[in-house]
């Protein structure tokens, strides 16, 4: 299985980080202690959201639709923070 997944600080909660990985534990621990650039000053993390698909190519595509497009990630995003209140 591929993910495409949601990350959110716990120090400034608009703050989001997607991604897509085959080993969604690892990454994330990867996230959590620190081992990923982008994520590094933003720690602690919470795994916010997740997608599991078949193959590398579609979570992949998924990660870079919702980057790239602001009429696919702010619908996803303000869900995300709905179900987080």
């Amino acid at each position: 299985m591929w993910y495409f997944y949601i990350l959110q600080s716990k120090k400034n909660l608009n703050w989001f980080y997607k991604g897509s990985t085959g080993d969604l534990r690892n990454r994330f621990q990867r996230h959590t202690h620190g081992e990923v650039n982008a994520t590094r000053p933003y720690r602690p993390l919470t795994l916010v959201y997740y997608e599991a698909y078949v193959s590398e190519k579609a979570a992949r595509l998924r990660e870079r639709n919702v980057k790239q497009s602001g009429s696919i990630s702010v619908p996803l995003l303000r869900r995300v923070k709905g179900s987080l209140d």
